[in-house]
């Protein structure tokens, strides 16, 4: 006999996983469930997950969201990628780009005819191969014309910057449609039962119980179901990822509005600029064994490009995951499940991944480990992966202006990094494991981008003489240049479709 259908879900915590996962599941349940989010006005969230990956576009159309409505609502602008600056050396500036690189060649990688001219000297420019990194040069953007497949203008691929705060508005009044029951409250104890340790029900500081079969939590670095109830260790990543603290500010904005995240690097640490359309949003991340609060404060408002609109807000973190993200009838989401740091934008898309994965594996009420267990190591091969390009990004460096990147160049890596390192030193190979988040295009450009070399590469991109290789490349750079010129730059694009 199977067991009965969970009916009831409740979410500890609002947000932006806390109404992102409501919104999810109210859109994939459907009628027949009951789902109640609790939150109380008194507890603030993080708030600072402005950038995003591509992937917000898939669950924005699974929820049927209208891409401009929701950029005006949101306050949003555009992102091609991340622009690095003094990440492998001070004065370096690369383009993290989303999306291809030129086209593959006789069933070789772009890259690899790349990589021989590069090699002998006579490459050009890797941004100029990509329409993703040679627009943002510019301030240019638009949507990719699906029209023309052939077309670099076919292949634009984007994810968005906004307010984290009214992206959960928006997505409230969304779940809320749909019958999304929110309950204003302070969590003081989790009850769970005596026989396993399954959670009950959530008591609320009014005296008010909240009973359901499925919990999730959303109630941030707290962990309020899955560490502090449950007992979920976490596993630290701090020896690989040094940073543990954020200062976030807003400033008012400096009308440059290049379609990127930019992230540049200082001492201990780096400083994001991420532009809304109303404002600048600006945050330090750095490391307080290296750095000091106050000396963090004032790197951060010595470089803002507009008059600060707050204080600066402090954040602590610490990074790692928990190693369970469901246990017994609680699935972590968002940062109770576990933080990285900002730096590729990765914390709204593990709330999706993860959210994904839920309703994919949904459980009946018995809650069966074969479930609990396939979501739990799908999880981990994901963590690990992301974490491996995260960590790269410290340790591929050539700084040693400060302890801090000394630290960071000198230190041991996971053998599942070190292998890609040697794999793309050997000869520039670059594997896309499973469904790894991250692709070769993105290894490609941070391994290039922060002076990781080459000493070969595919020995087929030998078959055709050199002249047809630099005829290729040149080929491929001037189309991709064409094609950027006929774009409108980002202001005008938003001007013209959804300014707030």
């Amino acid at each position: 006999m199977t067991s009965p259908h969970v009916r009831t879900i409740v979410i500890a915590g609002g947000g932006t996983a806390g109404w992102m996962t409501a919104a999810a599941l109210s859109k994939a349940l459907g009628q027949g469930y009951a789902i109640r989010l609790v939150e109380s006005e008194h507890i603030g969230t993080i708030g600072v997950g402005e950038a995003t990956v591509p992937h917000i576009r898939e669950f924005n159309r699974a929820l049927g969201i209208d891409e401009d409505e929701f950029v005006r609502a949101t306050q949003g602008t555009f992102k091609m990628g991340v622009e690095f600056r003094n990440w492998g050396a001070i004065g370096d500036r690369y383009i993290h780009g989303f999306g291809t690189i030129g086209q593959p060649l006789d069933g070789v990688p772009f890259h690899h005819y790349w990589l021989r001219m590069h090699l002998a000297g006579k490459a050009g420019d890797l941004q100029a191969c990509s329409i993703n990194t040679a627009a943002p040069l510019q301030q240019k953007f638009m949507r990719a014309r699906l029209d023309m497949p052939s077309s670099p203008l076919g292949h634009i691929n984007y994810a968005f910057h906004f307010d984290a705060g009214l992206y959960a508005q928006f997505l409230r009044r969304y779940a809320e449609q749909r019958g999304v029951q929110r309950i204003e409250g302070k969590v003081v104890r989790v009850v769970q039962r005596e026989a396993d340790g399954f959670i009950e029900s959530l008591q609320l500081e009014s005296g008010e119980q909240v009973a359901g079969d499925l919990f999730i939590d959303c109630s941030g670095m707290r962990a309020l179901l899955i560490g502090q109830a449950m007992g979920v260790p976490f596993e630290d990543y701090s020896h690989w990822l040094p940073n543990d603290r954020a200062l976030a500010v807003p400033c008012e904005s400096s009308g440059d509005m290049v379609p990127v995240t930019r992230a540049t690097a200082h001492k201990a640490g780096w400083q994001w600029r991420i532009p809304l359309q109303s404002r600048i949003g600006n945050g330090h991340v750095y490391s307080s064994r290296f750095m000091g609060d106050d000396e963090a404060a004032d790197i951060l408002m010595s470089n803002l490009e507009g008059k600060p609109l707050a204080d600066p807000r402090p954040i602590s973190f610490t990074p790692g995951r928990r190693v369970r993200g469901w246990d017994r009838n609680c699935v972590a989401v968002g940062l109770a499940a576990g933080f990285f740091e900002p730096i590729e934008s990765t914390t709204i898309h593990m709330i999706q991944t993860s959210i994904s994965r839920l309703v994919s594996l949904f459980p009946r009420a018995g809650f069966e480990q074969a479930d609990i267990d396939e979501y739990n190591e799908q999880s981990a091969t994901e963590y690990a992966a992301i974490r491996d390009l995260i960590i790269l990004h410290f340790k591929a460096t050539r700084r040693s202006d400060s302890p801090f990147w000394d630290y960071c160049r000198e230190m041991a890596v996971p053998d599942s990094l070190q292998h890609r390192l040697d794999l793309f030193r050997s000869n520039g190979r670059i594997y896309r494991k499973n469904e790894e988040f991250f692709g070769e295009v993105s290894w490609l450009q941070v391994m290039h981008g922060q002076h990781i070399q080459a000493n070969g590469y595919h020995p087929l991109a030998d078959r055709r003489p050199e002249a047809e290789v630099l005829a290729f490349l040149a080929d491929v750079e001037r189309v991709v240049g064409k094609c950027v010129d006929v774009m409108p730059t980002h202001a005008e694009f938003i001007a013209a479709n959804c300014a707030a």
